[in-house]
């Protein structure tokens, strides 16, 4: 977290803070303004705002929280408030700790969460989520009263005390801001409600009181803002208190109980606090001097301090004490305070005649030379003469750095020193106040004759040895405690005092300046720190007050003390009205010549600028022509290349298309190409098929024609062997008689055995080829049903193809077969047979492509036919079975079937011959072969 400092009237960031962690809630600034406590929840932190520099951080426990931290009004002391309930009292410069509130009696305890201190810093009021208010005296370190207010109550969220007139700053009126945001002021010393503002309905958010407690600002619970003026309130507040006799009540010395302190809120009659028998209240009256000798009203002033204690203080001491130097010396100028009057003031802005004031006084701290101009500028407008006097700043300027952070304080402590201090100043404007430096002389001339004497042998007037300590109050030849010091005394006596201080300073230094000759010695003695004591100077200035004679003593020449007024600032003319009106007037005319010659400059500088801006807009509105001329020739350039691609993309475009056109034509005949030779290789296939069958039928024939002859071989074998036995057996029944018809039996038998034998074996062995031939068969059989049905296929894709082509071509062969009906219908009867062939073809493939299964069927018939004139297995194995003794059968069936092969084949020539010639025929006539 961080927190910026800015400037209220240039609205310009001045300075960056870091050093919090967590969120600031609150910021208590010094009475001086110098310094300032930011409080958040776990720290507290105390910067320099001269340097924006953290000097000192609080640190405390995590477990104890912080409530608040701030300053008391009119001193040096820092409160520290934390959330167990300990308040702690520190010392500003060196942090030490001076006291600790006790805690509160156990019956009335609370927890503290908002605070409230009178404008004297004596009373401390402390509440919180309670209705009771706890009072304590901060001089004693002491609750001295507890306040309970009405039942409405119950908690507390703000507390601030009324500023009072006629108070001195011991306020009395304290305003309580509850929960039901109703804003009631109280008595603190009767306990009378005395009124309120805001109700249940219209609630107050929060709210704050004017400095002067003429006013109280309310923020209302529904956004609004209320402004109360105190004074139509009540009548009660800011009456006078009574001229001659005053109450005062002493503290108890013992400690009360809570019962004691207690007391309620009334609106009627005032409630007094209960006596305890054990400790009384002592009270004193202060009766009336019967001889009147009261002090002058000269020495009460407004804050409750005397001038002549403060005088005896200062004598004892020598200076006021640092802490509340700034308190004094505010108390002694009775300062005003006049917010809305310095204001005005300011918001008049920064005066011509300090518009270049840093050129004059560079100062390195930006901060304080927009102090010093702010300050010089409301001089400027509070009187027209401060605008033109050229020592002001040098006069203005040890304030200004003193009373930075407060520019309300430094105006009007510098204008109360030129009201006081610097009275006939200006009497002899634009020249230095001859008639107070006459003064000087008149005293240094009754004290010190011989440095009188000095002066004039070397041409040193007082305009050298008096005037530059008066313009500059002394700020260059003292050290910063030195002028302090040296101002305590002024400011704490007559105005006639910074005269003597001047002839005091020549006096004391007497020695040195009578060793000095030359001019620039001497003006740069009074312009430069010297070997001085500033006490010793002090002292001198109130012997020379004392021993001065009255006729030339500045006392009887000077006029009293006299404090600027409140509300508005008093009127100063005291000086040669007619001077400054002229030269103001010279000044405005020399400023109005300035301005008229200024204006006349700014006019040629104008036209110049005109003309030179015409200039240039003619060159560039000619470089631009120029511009356009080459683009627009760039323009014209592309379009034409672009039109010389585009054309060229137009000729590779018809050169592709052509290309394309060539590719297709192409592919058309390599498709046509390709169909034909499909189509040829089909017919070839398909005669190569019927060569195959036709082999295999041939095959077959052979075999049965070899199976004959083996029979027919057999038969006359067996013949023959018949033949021989019996001759052999009529043989051995010729030699052998007797037992030949025995061995003829034997023999016979043995013969039908073993010719039984011999005709099963050569069954079993025929049955066993006709089996194997029979298995040959069936694989052949399957082998060419395969393929049968494969060409099948073929030919039903390639049919599919055919009619695909057909519906795209169709309408092209109609066109194309009608443009040649016309053209040769007055052609030869020979032209007229070929149509009629054609037509025929024609009508022929549609036919077939219509009913692609029209061709299947003389295949199927001849296969039939070839089928049917194949032997089958049944027929064989009847032939096998057949008796040898029918043989002709056989032969006719072999001869029939061997008429059939040759009238298939003599079929199959031709219908070869015939595709062959188609299809020579369609390769030289493209009609022909789209249809």
């Amino acid at each position: 977290m961080f927190l910026t400092c800015m400037e209220i009237v240039t609205k310009e960031l001045v300075s960056w803070m870091r050093g919090h962690e967590s969120s600031v809630f609150s910021i208590s600034v010094h009475a001086s303004g110098k310094y300032a406590i930011t409080t958040s929840s776990d720290t507290a932190q105390l910067w320099d705002l001269d340097t924006f520099q953290r000097k000192r951080k609080l640190n405390i426990r995590q477990s104890v929280g912080i409530q608040k931290v701030f300053f008391l009004p009119l001193s040096n002391t820092i409160l520290s408030c934390f959330k167990d309930n300990s308040i702690f009292a520190w010392e500003c410069d060196t942090l030490f700790c001076k006291y600790q509130l006790p805690a509160p009696p156990e019956s009335s305890s609370i927890l503290y969460r908002v605070f409230a201190v009178t404008r004297d810093g004596r009373i401390l009021a402390a509440g919180g989520k309670s209705n009771h208010l706890h009072l304590w005296c901060l001089e004693a370190t002491q609750l001295f009263r507890i306040i309970q207010m009405p039942t409405k109550v119950r908690a507390i969220r703000h507390l601030e005390f009324l500023p009072d007139s006629f108070d001195a700053g011991s306020n009395q009126v304290l305003g309580v801001l509850s929960q039901d945001g109703i804003l009631r002021f109280v008595n603190i010393q009767t306990c009378k409600l005395l009124f309120e503002i805001g109700s249940l309905d219209e609630g107050i958010s929060s709210s704050v009181i004017s400095p002067h407690g003429r006013y109280i600002a309310s923020v209302m619970e529904n956004g609004s803002l209320n402004v109360y003026s105190v004074q139509a309130l009540t009548q009660e507040i800011n009456k006078p208190p009574p001229p001659l006799v005053k109450v005062i009540e002493d503290f108890p010395k013992n400690k009360l109980s809570s019962i004691d302190l207690k007391m309620k809120v009334t609106s009627g009659k005032v409630q007094q606090p209960a006596k305890s028998r054990e400790s009384k209240i002592q009270t004193r009256i202060l009766k009336q001097d019967l001889t009147g000798n009261f002090e002058s009203k000269e020495n009460e002033l407004s804050d409750g301090l005397n001038k002549k204690r403060l005088q005896i203080l200062l004598k004892g001491y020598g200076e006021y004490p640092t802490k509340y130097r700034m308190f004094i010396w505010r108390s002694l100028l009775q300062l005003p305070e006049n917010h809305t009057a310095f204001s005005s003031l300011i918001d008049k802005g920064t005066h011509v005649a300090f518009l270049n004031l840093q050129k004059k006084y560079p100062i390195k701290s930006r901060k304080l030379l927009r102090v010093l101009q702010r300050t010089l500028s409301a001089l400027a407008h509070w009187s027209v003469i401060f605008s033109d006097t050229p020592y002001l700043p040098l006069l203005a300027f040890p304030f200004v750095k003193l009373f930075q952070n407060n520019q309300l304080i430094c105006f009007e402590v510098v204008a109360t020193l030129i009201i006081n201090w610097c009275q006939h100043w200006f009497e002899y404007f634009p020249n230095p106040p001859i008639n107070i430096l006459s003064m000087i002389e008149n005293v240094l001339a009754f004290h010190d004759k011989e440095l009188l004497q000095h002066f004039i042998d070397h041409d040193i007037t007082s305009q050298l040895y008096a005037w530059p300590l008066l313009e500059t109050v002394f700020s260059e030849v003292l050290t910063r405690e030195e002028w302090l010091k040296l101002f305590d005394n002024v400011f704490s006596n007559h105005p006639s005092f910074l005269l003597m201080t001047v002839v005091a300073y020549n006096v004391c230094s007497r020695a040195p300046l009578l060793n000095c000759n030359l001019k620039d010695d001497f003006e740069y003695f009074f312009h430069h720190r010297n070997n001085l004591d500033i006490s010793v100077v002090i002292r001198e200035v109130y012997r020379l007050l004392e021993t001065t004679p009255t006729d030339i003593h500045p006392d009887s020449m000077l006029d009293a003390f006299v404090a600027l007024t409140k509300g508005q600032y008093p009127v100063f003319n005291q000086y040669p009205k007619f001077i400054v009106d002229y030269q103001s007037q010279e000044r405005e005319r020399i400023r109005n010549d300035e301005l008229d010659y200024l204006r006349e400059r700014q006019t040629v500088e104008d036209m110049q600028a005109e003309v030179d801006q015409q200039r240039f807009e003619d060159e560039a509105w000619y470089q631009k022509q120029e511009l356009l001329r080459k683009a627009e020739e760039t323009r014209r350039e592309m379009l034409l290349r672009e039109e010389e691609k585009m054309i060229q993309q137009r000729q590779r475009l018809a050169a592709v298309k052509r290309e394309l056109k060539i590719k297709e034509i192409h592919l058309q005949d390599a498709a046509r190409r390709r169909f034909l030779k499909l189509q040829q290789d089909q017919r070839e296939m398909e005669l190569r098929r019927l060569d195959d069958e036709i082999g295999r039928k041939n095959l077959t024939r052979n075999q049965e024609a070899v199976a004959k002859e083996m029979r027919e071989d057999a038969d006359a074998y067996r013949r023959k062997v018949d033949l021989e036995e019996h001759m052999f057996h009529k043989l051995i029944e010729t030699d052998q008689t007797q037992n030949q018809q025995t061995q003829k039996v034997i023999e016979e038998n043995l013969a039908k055995a073993e010719q039984a034998c011999l005709n099963t074996d050569w069954k079993i062995e025929t049955l066993h080829k006709q089996k194997c031939d029979d298995l040959q068969r069936n694989r052949c059989y399957q082998e060419v049903a395969k393929l049968l049905q494969e060409n099948r296929r073929k030919e039903t894709e390639v049919l599919n193809a055919m009619l695909e082509e057909e519906a795209k071509k169709w309408k092209e062969a109609e066109e194309k077969e009608f443009y040649l009906t016309s053209e040769k219908k007055g052609a030869a009867l020979s032209d007229a047979s070929r149509k009629w062939f054609l037509n025929q073809e024609i009508s022929a493939a549609v036919e077939h492509a219509e009913n692609p299964c029209n061709k299947e069927a003389p295949r199927f018939q001849n296969e039939q036919v070839a089928s049917s004139c194949l032997p089958r297995t049944s027929q064989l194995n009847d032939v096998s079975e057949m008796d040898p003794s029918a043989p002709i059968s056989l032969n006719r069936r072999t001869i029939e079937w061997d008429t059939t092969g040759q009238n298939l084949i003599k079929k199959v020539r031709n219908l070869r011959q015939r595709l062959t010639a188609q299809a020579r025929n369609r390769c030289q006539t493209p009609g022909l072969l789209a249809t």
